[in-house]
């Protein structure tokens, strides 16, 4: 049953599927869908077209409807496509009638994540929390997966062998479940430990949406080759490296991205991941500027926070990530049209979030280096601050370094 998440390495061409409903107006549609064909690209898929339709609500038995259907049947046909990837999770029902009328492999966002997660899981806990995931996301799709039994009715000598094999099915994946959660109790254990021999540097988690360069932040400031690339869930596995500024020595970790429509269930399943942020000091939240829709990946990444610390308020830096990738259209002195968010300057928006933010913001390019030194600098004030709480009488550990790495 796990084969029916994808997990070939072979490249498919694949048509994408969205609505324009009560909950999303066209333009939403559309970047859930731009953001949908960035995800079939990381698991190696190729997006050949998208469809939307608009709908008040997603139609129970096949998620869009009739007319548009056999719209994408028609298209199927014609431009040999093997898959069909939808913005939302499907129900059991929905994907058992989809399959049948468009007879090729069907995907939701969430089967598709999982893909990803699955091919970039690394270390045994990263494995082990993708598979709990999985389960996770199959177990309430067992029920009518058997629809050649349907008829097979409850009583007395009409008890099908369709009921056996969902209960049996049910009883297996409960049971997995079980195990890797027993599993993944452990390896939170170790995780702890660890945690807890490190000693009482301070400790500060790079947090922020996937894709946002974490990663690149983190190989700078680290000096360190942690796997980076521009693909969605690059990093899985939570890498901590011990950075030194100055004369100042911190513990820096790179945690998994966030993303929009991330089912509860992926969240819960990389608890021990988050537990690094949970338990950090000092908060950087990485922001791609030079993406369209940054203000509402920040707001995801806020609400993903708050749920995983609990609603604490941590000590944060913004970081302004990307500034050598930011573009915009300066506005026609003859336009009287209100100014939209593409006309907006680098120099606008700086002054707009310093001034709006109760923390420490910085705009930086982690590829080109513009700013990292100022960084650096907000990084070693606001360690310092927590440094200096655990050790009053011994201000630094160790002697002051050049920008070499060598000591004076």
């Amino acid at each position: 049953m796990i084969d029916q998440i994808l997990s070939e390495e072979t490249t498919e061409r694949a048509v994408l599927v969205g609505l324009i409903s009560n909950q999303q107006n066209e333009t939403k549609a559309k970047e859930y869908l731009d953001e949908l064909s960035f995800l079939a690209d990381t698991a190696g898929a190729v997006t050949v077209r998208t469809f939307l339709q608009k709908l008040e609500y997603p139609n129970p038995r096949t998620y869009v409807g009739k007319g548009k259907l056999d719209e994408i049947r028609a298209y199927i046909e014609d431009n040999d496509i093997g898959m069909a990837i939808f913005d939302d999770d499907l129900s059991s029902k929905q994907v058992v009638n989809i399959e049948r009328e468009l007879k090729v492999k069907i995907l939701d966002r969430t089967s598709l994540i999982l893909d990803i997660f699955a091919k970039r899981a690394r270390t045994a806990n990263a494995k082990t929390q993708v598979e709990l995931a999985q389960y996770q996301y199959l177990l309430p799709r067992l029920t009518r997966m058997w629809t050649h039994l349907e008829r097979q009715r409850g009583g007395i000598g009409m008890r099908g062998p369709g009921e056996t094999q969902i209960e049996t099915d049910r009883r297996i994946i409960l049971n997995k479940i079980s195990l890797l959660k027993e599993e993944l109790r452990a390896i939170d254990k170790q995780k702890a430990v660890q945690r807890k021999n490190r000693g009482k540097l301070t400790r500060v988690a790079l947090v922020g949406y996937t894709n946002a360069g974490k990663s690149t932040l983190m190989n700078v400031l680290s000096k360190s080759e942690v796997f980076a690339e521009n693909k969605l869930f690059a990093t899985l596995d939570t890498t901590v490296r011990k950075v030194i500024i100055d004369n100042l020595p911190f513990l820096l970790t790179d945690t998994v991205g966030f993303i929009r429509k991330l089912p509860t269930h992926l969240v819960d399943s990389f608890k021990s991941t988050l537990d690094e942020v949970r338990e950090a000091d000092l908060l950087v939240h990485v922001v791609d500027i030079s993406h369209p829709q940054f203000e509402e990946q920040i707001q995801v990444v806020d609400k993903t926070l708050r749920e995983v610390c609990d609603g604490a308020d941590k000590p944060m830096i913004m970081v302004f990530n990307k500034i050598d990738a930011f573009t915009h259209v300066e506005k026609d002195e003859n336009d009287l049209t209100p100014r939209t968010r593409e006309n907006i300057s680098l120099d606008e928006l700086e002054k707009m979030w310093m001034a709006k933010l109760p923390h420490d913001c910085v705009f930086i390019s982690a590829k080109s280096g513009q700013n990292i030194d100022k960084l650096k600098q907000m990084l070693y004030d606001r360690a310092k601050e927590i440094h200096l709480t655990r050790f009053p009488y011994n201000d630094f550990l160790f002697q002051k370094y050049d920008e070499l790495g060598d000591v004076d």
